[in-house]
């Protein structure tokens, strides 16, 4: 009875392992994804911003509680044998070494991701944004874990998962990429008008005042704005 007990239990946290690690793979693929739509600033009026913000938070709390699921079965589960020094020190497993130490590194940094954002009004802007961008290191480590490590790698399904959650991170990566290059773009481009047409100072003569000479004020013109000239110039 004890060892039927036992070997149900092994059974239940194995099956728990495996499926807590697909759930924090996928939910840290949205968590990426949301991240790097919101650097670029990609919304819709269906979607604003603050919608953008509360779901990317949202998806990495979620994130977050089945990674820690994940590593307290996995360091409870007498099978795979991690222990409690391998889920924070990585290569320190003895079981399959290298692809658990790189789950150890995703852990790693996306905990260094945490605790810097609950202390975002405690440290600078620049710290906090570069420790922000480990979650983006985070993910491949954690994809690499999943496919090295995991049991079901070799099944089609989690083929199936591993090449969605890439083809998601891949497409928001390249829409980043050509967001920033055409924002530099842009700003090139005005910068370039500005020097090019230095705007004046526009005079303030009420309509039909007189000059010195008595006879009407001259009319002032301004030069275009940078943004005018840049609509009037589609290219």
């Amino acid at each position: 009875m004890l060892a039927t007990t036992s070997t149900s239990l092994t059974t239940d946290l194995w099956y728990t392992i495996r499926a807590t690690g697909v759930v924090a793979l996928v939910l840290l693929t949205v968590t990426t994804v949301l991240g790097m739509l919101a650097a670029s600033r990609a919304r819709t009026r269906r979607w604003p911003a603050f919608a953008q913000v509360d779901l990317h938070k949202r998806a990495t709390l979620f994130a977050l509680v089945f990674l820690g699921l994940h590593v307290l079965t996995a360091v409870v589960d007498t099978y795979v044998n991690v222990g409690v020094l391998s889920a924070v020190v990585p290569f320190a497993s003895p079981f399959r070494t290298f692809w658990t130490g790189l789950g150890t590194v995703a852990v790693d940094l996306l905990l260094a991701v945490a605790v810097s954002s609950a202390l975002r009004q405690r440290i600078a802007a620049r710290t906090w944004r570069g420790l922000h961008w480990l979650a983006y290191a985070c993910w491949p480590f954690a994809l690499a874990h999943a496919l090295g490590a995991g049991t079901d790698a070799a099944q089609l399904w989690m083929d199936g998962i591993a090449g969605a959650c890439s083809v998601a991170v891949l497409s928001a990566l390249t829409w980043r990429i050509g967001y920033h290059r055409t924002t530099r773009e842009v700003e090139d481009r005005v910068g370039a008008v500005t020097r090019a047409v230095p705007l004046r100072h526009r005079t303030t003569a009420p309509t039909g005042a007189t000059g010195r000479t008595g006879g009407p004020s001259a009319p002032t013109t301004t030069a275009p704005t940078a943004t005018a000239l840049l609509e009037r110039d589609p290219r």
